[in-house]
């Protein structure tokens, strides 16, 4: 029996981000009776029990009590500890401890020979370009920077969900060269055949192809700045629908302050329900993805199995994932011009969104996915 102990994600099926959909998809989709996967789960409630989805997938509860940004560091620290006193206290023979992104820092260096001494293969998958994101302090942006280097260099693999930051890493330290692998995120079909699509988009008061849709977290890094100003220059007759965390924060007040006085513009705060999501997605004239930070990005792999037109901020792990089935802008007016060519975009529509779902069932499903992991989980 193989166990596979899974650091990081807050939890199995929770509804918090990138990591727990990988991971929940991940497992789902696994179907090897002989690996057992073991999740950790972010709780503050000391009440909550560890449980058994069934014989293949167990939840561990890992208890953080503190307040912040430094919650979910402490939260895998104490979850590595756990997982290493489980496999010395239960002597499972040759684990694998998958860590999803950069929070160990110098703990992973400190606690190698314990691994080594317990055959634990450690496989690290460093997600994005953490220490570029605007979210994040300069100390913190440094703290990622130096825990960048401390986790890649004593683990015993590396996995990189683009082959973008596989170059980025090469690059940097060319030492790891032979300790990267590429696996990308995978994309989960979502059968819309019984679901209403004209009453999904009347409650959101949409109407299929008169609206470009953006689609992600309400950060500067996805250029929704850009995009929105560009946008308000052009002169496209479509509607810019934006679905985010609109919570009240600086930065989303001020992009509902620049859009105030174009009436094409529209927020809506969160989307949570995958299938009027894929409704949405589906029926939008083009989707705009302005990430430009990070690897694969689920939200663009979902859209380019769905939607026919995908317009991408330029940067090679974009590049990587929807190769020459997207149109591409980068500097101030490029998405303009874009924009204001309505007979290239209807043109490029038609001819662009075969080619992205055959690029997604080519290179994208969870089968192709899953085949790569089992050759790791061996």
């Amino acid at each position: 029996m193989k166990h596979v102990f899974i650091i990081g994600a807050r939890g199995y099926h929770s509804n918090y981000g990138g990591w727990e959909t990988f991971v929940s998809n991940l497992v789902d989709y696994y179907n090897d009776k002989d690996t057992v996967f073991h999740i950790s789960m972010f709780t503050d409630d000391k009440n909550i029990k560890k449980y058994k989805v069934n014989d293949n997938i167990i939840v561990d509860p890992i208890l953080v009590n503190i307040k912040g940004s430094s919650k979910m560091f402490l939260y895998t620290i104490k979850t590595f500890k756990y997982y290493i006193k489980y496999v010395d206290d239960h002597n499972i023979g040759n684990p694998y401890f998958y860590i999803l992104g950069l929070k160990l820092f110098n703990y992973l260096r400190i606690k190698r020979s314990v691994c080594k001494k317990l055959g634990i293969n450690v496989i690290v998958n460093p997600d994005g370009l953490e220490w570029m994101r605007s979210k994040w302090s300069y100390p913190i942006k440094k703290f990622f920077l130096m825990s960048e280097k401390m986790m890649l260099n004593n683990c015993d693999l590396i996995v990189c969900d683009s082959l973008g930051i596989e170059e980025y890493l090469i690059n940097k330290y060319p030492k790891l060269n032979g300790k990267t692998t590429f696996i990308a995120y995978g994309y989960e079909d979502i059968n819309l055949k019984d679901l209403n699509e004209k009453d999904i988009l009347n409650e959101y008061n949409l109407i299929k192809d008169d609206y470009l849709l953006m689609v992600g977290r309400c950060v500067p890094e996805n250029n929704y700045e850009l995009i929105i100003k560009d946008f308000i220059d052009s002169k496209i007759d479509k509607k810019l629908v934006i679905i985010s965390n609109l919570s009240s924060t600086k930065y989303s007040d001020d992009l509902k302050e620049i859009a105030k006085n174009d009436d094409r513009i529209m927020f809506i705060d969160g989307v949570y329900d995958k299938d009027k999501l894929a409704v949405i997605r589906k029926n939008a004239f083009a989707y705009i993805h302005g990430h430009s930070v990070g690897g694969t990005n689920p939200s663009l792999i979902e859209s380019l199995s769905i939607t026919d037109l995908n317009i991408l901020y330029d940067v090679c792990f974009n590049r990587y994932a929807g190769g020459d089935t997207c149109l591409y802008f980068k500097e101030e007016g490029s998405l303009t011009n874009l924009l204001d060519d309505k007979k290239y975009l209807d043109k490029q529509k038609k001819l662009l969104g075969p080619k992205a779902k055959k690029r997604v069932t080519e290179n994208f499903t969870w089968k192709i996915i899953i085949d790569k992991y089992k050759k790791i989980f061996k």
